[in-house]
């Protein structure tokens, strides 16, 4: 029996977004976010769940310090980037939707959590072209308790 006409389209698009190459962008927002986790890790922090999405909304690493539920928003740049990560990249939009996902999240858990945070960690690697070749080790400033 032959499959309806719908299918091959839908099956041709998925399999080309499964199949797609990572942009420069893309890896370099994933080489921040391994970092962070890393770096998240040293400290003491256990990663609960990278990527969390509700609706269009998506927080990057959800983590707990001892009792304090910890929802991180990764900013990555190169050095040669204009913009610096923290202070000019996650503005007023950002953080409303960060603070729907967090809810969100927290409304999904049986428990409720004591305590709750938000985070910032800024990743910032060497050039552009070193990071797209994995050479340089990111330079990674950690902002606890930034107010959402």
């Amino acid at each position: 029996m032959p499959l309806p006409k719908w299918t091959k389209g839908f099956f041709d698009k998925l399999l080309e977004k499964i199949s797609r190459p990572k942009t420069p962008r893309k890896a370099l927002g994933d080489a921040g976010e391994n970092a962070a986790a890393k770096f998240l890790k040293k400290r003491g922090l256990r990663i609960v769940k990278r990527n969390y999405r509700s609706g269009r909304d998506e927080i990057d690493i959800i983590a707990a310090d001892a009792d304090t539920l910890v929802f991180v928003e990764v900013k990555t740049r190169s050095a040669d980037a204009l913009v610096p990560g923290y202070f000019a990249a996650v503005q007023k939009r950002k953080k409303a939707a960060i603070r729907r996902c967090a809810k969100a999240y927290m409304r999904a858990l049986p428990r409720a959590p004591k305590s709750f945070r938000y985070d910032v960690v800024e990743v910032r690697f060497g050039t552009s072209a070193d990071t797209s070749a994995g050479k340089s080790d990111p330079d990674i400033f950690h902002y606890e308790n930034v107010r959402f």
